[in-house]
């Protein structure tokens, strides 16, 4: 498997904390089946700034490190960039990193609580040259989680959404859970990703979650969502399905 989001780079932000924590969590997502891992730092978020040099170099040494430990796993230099008036400007001194090397993709978050008044407009400017955001967790974010369709319009400038594994399995409570199978049931998400941070509290469980996945929505779309993180690692078209607006899903807790 392919995981495009996690903070596995050590010392850097909220993630391993150490060169230990580092090979734990890479020793873990071996275990899990991740073959490829997008490290992306917080940058940008109030809390973190990561500039894309240091990443650069911070993910070559951590590699060399993995490598000699003999951990079968490839990390790959990334950001989740939190999104900001700036962030042209900054994509043009070179100090924002893609998924993928050809710099189309992007993993963008917003803030916990709201969504900036500018963010139509920003995603206007970065669609129109050709770089596809991709949303990371928007189930978790107050403002979408009260109205998810919001997520169509940014889709039909292009953008993509990835939705957290543990979400998926309920870790982040049965209200984010219920809303992150009425996207992808709507077609308003489109990868899985572990934004795992550490080995307990927030872990690589990649292989048990997208069990989850496949009970719920069927191996067929299990691939599909897999499919696409190689896609966007290897800067490739991906498979968009249709959407429709996020509907309750009824389910049945007793039959008569």
């Amino acid at each position: 498997m392919i995981d495009l989001h996690c903070h596995i780079l050590p010392g850097i932000d909220d993630g391993a904390s150490s060169i230990q924590d580092t090979l734990n969590m890479a020793q873990q997502a071996h275990e899990d089946g991740v073959t490829h891992i997008l490290a992306t730092p917080h940058h940008h978020n109030r809390h973190f700034v990561n500039h894309a040099a240091a990443v650069r170099l911070l993910v070559e040494e951590t590699q060399r490190i993995i490598t000699r430990e003999g951990i079968d796993l490839t990390v790959f230099p990334g950001q989740e960039v939190r999104i900001h008036p700036e962030l042209i400007r900054h994509i043009d001194e070179d100090d924002i990193l893609f998924a993928d090397e050809g710099n189309r993709y992007m993993m963008l978050e917003f803030p916990t609580m709201s969504v900036p008044d500018y963010t139509d407009q920003l995603f206007y400017d970065l669609t129109h040259r050709g770089i596809i955001p991709v949303i990371v967790h928007p189930e978790r974010n107050m403002e979408i989680k009260k109205n998810p369709n919001k997520l169509m319009e940014w889709i039909d400038l292009g953008c993509l959404t990835q939705v957290t594994a543990g979400s998926i399995a309920g870790d982040f409570g049965k209200e984010t859970q219920e809303l992150s199978f009425q996207m992808v049931d709507a077609n308003l998400t489109h990868i899985i990703a572990s934004d795992a941070h550490n080995v307990s509290g927030r872990p690589f469980r990649m292989t048990a979650e997208f069990e989850v996945f496949e009970k719920e929505f069927g191996t067929e779309k299990a691939q599909l969502f897999k499919d696409r993180a190689k896609d966007i690692i290897n800067g490739d078209d991906t498979l968009v399905e249709p959407y429709s607006e996020v509907a309750s899903r009824k389910r049945k807790w007793f039959n008569f």
